[in-house]
Formats: structure tokens, sequence, C-alpha cells
């Protein structure tokens, strides 16, 4: 792995690891030492590197919404009033679980967030007496996900 200031190089067996990892982050080091070849402790000391230099910034489990009852998926662009209400909305924003992402856009919105509801009632509950209650924002304009084609990151 090599750092320079604005980027890391990472080298093969690097990007091997990242790989693997990335297909399933359960995946036993031991494994993937035999499959690439080298030691466990080698692929132990990698990890550590990548993530200090925040190559690897977390691991996560992914749940299924879907089975635990939260079928409606939808990304809703915030206009606000102001650019200078853009820090308060978001900090009010964070408070509503259904949020998962929250994103600073150009364009027409200020801000773009992506939610999770059980239904199209919940959703619009959601965004009456929640989202578009948040001092700043303006209006809202919803879109609804009918089914998430493509599901990935970045490939290495």
């Amino acid at each position: 792995m090599k750092i320079n200031s604005f980027q890391i190089e990472i080298d093969g067996i690097d990007k091997e690891i990242l790989r693997a990892l990335m297909e399933d982050a359960r995946k036993p080091i031991l494994q993937i030492a035999n499959t690439i070849g080298i030691s466990g402790a080698a692929i132990h000391q990698r990890l550590r590197k990548l993530e200090q230099s925040g190559v690897i910034s977390a691991s996560k489990l992914i749940v299924n919404t879907k089975i635990l009852g939260y079928s409606t998926m939808s990304f809703v662009g915030i206009y606000l009033d102001k650019a200078s209400s853009n820090s308060e909305a978001v900090k009010e924003l964070k408070k509503i679980p259904e949020v998962l992402e929250c994103h600073y856009t150009t364009g027409n919105w200020s801000i773009l967030i992506k939610i999770i509801c059980r239904d199209n009632e919940h959703l619009m509950q959601l965004l009456n007496s929640k989202i578009q209650a948040i001092a700043g924002v303006s209006r809202t304009e919803t879109f609804i996900s009918l089914d998430q084609q493509i599901d990935r990151q970045i490939q290495l």
C-alpha cells in the first residue's frame, strides 16, 4: 500500500482481500489467506493498515427490511427556504429513524434523503408530520422506488 497526500494506492493482494470481504464481510481470515496464498497474520496486518488509512471505514450487517414489514422505499427531495437552514434541517432529519441517507446536493433540491416506510400511508404520515414540519423546509418532492435493480459497491 502506498499513501500520497490525496489517495491511497493499493496492491493486488490488498484488492483480493477487499474483494473477498466486500463479497462477505464474515468470511474467515484464514479462508482468505489460503485462497490468496499468504498467512493469516499478513491478512490481519494488511487489514489493520487499510483501516488506519481509511480505505475500510466499517463492516456492517444488512437487514432485509421487507421481511421486517418495511416495503416502501422512497427518495425525497427537500427544498429549503434558505441555504443557511441546512444544518438545522439535517439535525432534525437525524432524529427520524426512517431516514436512511441524507445528501447535500446541487440542482433543484437542497437535500436528498432516502427513507424506508412500512407502506404508503406511513410515508404520507412521515412526510406530513415530521419532514415537512422541520423549520426551513419549504416543500418536498417524493419519488417512490418500485424496485431496486442494482445494489453494489465500487469494483476493485
